[in-house]
């Protein structure tokens, strides 16, 4: 998720599961390559399983970017096929790529030639007045044919003229059964949910129906949701730990950046749903939002807001 899941926000939610696999904010092609390439390529090897997820419409340019991912150490280059922003618009590619399948499987059959690791697609059911079943199964058909074994469908179209990206997220409504449909239609696709889900009651109702979900918003406003994910879907047997001690385990990676100069604030700012809910929690996040920004702000502030819960 653009602005959202960064290298530091993968690191903390890392802090709850080992086998989740956690995907990168959506990096275009342009930026990647005319851009800081070594700062945008950037993490941690612990957060290790990760995509990379590339934007783009240039089937040679994402080549070379999917490549550039695999050198970087990534498990997976996918191709984001359903951001609804304005500045992707922009840029002809995201949702309204939908539009456009052949181009799609295009890119992604570049891609593929250029890694040895998988490529896959994130799509929409569809866009604006293009809403059909039929619409869904030309698109996943054509890029399947292209080489995609991989699809992550976000359960609602996206309404390119008229809404915004936050509203994107919301209005139009939500149809599971149609991302079913495709992986009754496919049985040799690898399909995967996403879009509203909240808990682990849906997320096991949908896993009778698909290959597996993603979660999006909920894990990051609510990231001890995936305290659960190893024990409940991975069959580790380890029980999930304290909120305050996953926190704990992070200190080291905010201790570590800070030195590096990274601003505290870059960090913490991922960390404020944690104690979503709980005792303390409003006090947390507001000890955080009033201190983190301020010049100077260290380890120091991290450490008060926890004496709020701890």
């Amino acid at each position: 998720m653009m602005d959202w899941t960064d290298r530091h926000d993968r690191m903390f939610l890392r802090q709850f599961s080992r086998h989740a696999l956690l995907y990168t904010e959506m990096v275009t092609s342009g930026a990647l390559l005319f851009g800081d390439t070594a700062y945008l390529l950037q993490h941690d090897l612990n957060e290790q399983p990760c995509a990379l997820q590339l934007g783009g419409s240039d089937p040679l340019q994402l080549a070379q970017c999917a490549a550039l991912g695999e050198q970087a150490g990534y498990q997976e280059i996918n191709l984001n096929v359903g951001c609804p922003s304005d500045r992707v618009q922009s840029g002809a590619f995201g949702a309204c790529l939908m539009a456009s399948p052949k181009l799609v499987a295009d890119c992604v059959h570049a891609m593929q030639n250029a890694v040895s690791i998988p490529v896959t697609v994130k799509c929409r059911l569809g866009i604006d007045d293009q809403n059909s079943e039929e619409f869904l199964v030309n698109f996943v058909e054509t890029v399947a044919d292209g080489g995609c074994k991989v699809f992550i469908i976000h359960a609602r179209i996206a309404i390119l003229k008229g809404l915004s990206p936050k509203e994107n997220r919301e209005v139009p409504p939500l149809i599971y059964e149609r991302v079913y449909g495709i992986k009754t239609r496919y049985p040799e696709l690898e399909v995967i949910i996403n879009g509203g889900i909240t808990n682990y009651e849906e997320i096991h109702t949908h896993n009778k129906f698909v290959d597996g979900v993603m979660l999006g918003r909920e894990a990051y406003q609510n990231p001890y949701i995936l305290a659960q994910v190893d024990s409940l879907l991975f069959n580790e047997t380890s029980a999930p730990l304290p909120r305050i001690e996953y926190l704990k385990n992070y200190l080291p990676y905010v201790e570590q950046q800070l030195e590096l100069g990274v601003p505290l604030q870059h960090i913490t700012r991922h960390i404020l749903g944690l104690f979503k809910g709980q005792k303390g929690g409003k006090q947390f996040r507001r000890h955080l939002s009033e201190n983190s920004y301020k010049k100077g702000a260290g380890l120091s502030v991290l450490l008060d807001a926890i004496a709020n819960v701890d």
